[in-house]
């Protein structure tokens, strides 16, 4: 859990960050540009910097009848030496004690929920899923919401390299 706190240690709901941060924490994102299906963002936080890319889903499957903003984000906090966070917002609440899985090619990665964000349980885990993510054509994620609806969402991962780096430059993230 210690990650799911820091990540979210700004107190602004990551899917704010992808139009409109809160003045009272963070200046508004600034982008870094668009790289196929990927946008790369910076903000100040508190007088730290903190850099991320985010895409949406393809194609996202289920039986549900609405459901909100859906992102795939990999952030860096260099101010407190967090590098590659991956999260994942999926627009419903999760089931209570579940996993959302990722499948990148021929590998599986396991997520731990809370509320409406699913997570890597570590920092290896983290790194596994970018040097993945930077590799692959395409990501599948499956989640169970609160109501017992699974959902399958698709994404494309062109760019994701190009916008990697354009994070790690503003960061100064040598990798």
């Amino acid at each position: 859990m210690l990650r799911y706190f820091r990540f979210r240690s700004a107190g602004i709901p990551l899917a704010t960050l992808l139009t409109l941060a809160s003045p009272a924490f963070a200046a508004a994102p600034e982008s870094l540009g668009a790289f196929k299906d990927w946008g790369a963002f910076s903000f100040d936080e508190n007088g730290q910097k903190v850099c991320y890319m985010a895409a949406q889903p393809k194609k996202s499957e289920g039986n549900y009848s609405s459901r909100g903003e859906i992102h795939l984000l990999i952030t860096h906090r260099p101010a407190e030496k967090s590098y590659d966070v991956v999260s994942v917002i999926t627009g419903y609440t999760y089931q209570e004690n579940s996993e959302a899985t990722v499948q990148i090619g021929n590998q599986s990665f396991r997520l731990f929920t809370n509320g409406e964000t699913a997570w890597a349980r570590d920092e290896k885990t983290d790194k596994s899923l970018v040097d993945a993510i930077r590799k692959a054509r395409m990501l599948v994620i499956k989640g169970t919401s609160s109501r017992g609806t699974v959902t399958t969402d698709t994404y494309s991962l062109d760019g994701s390299s190009a916008a990697y780096d354009a994070i790690n430059q503003a960061c100064g993230v040598k990798r």
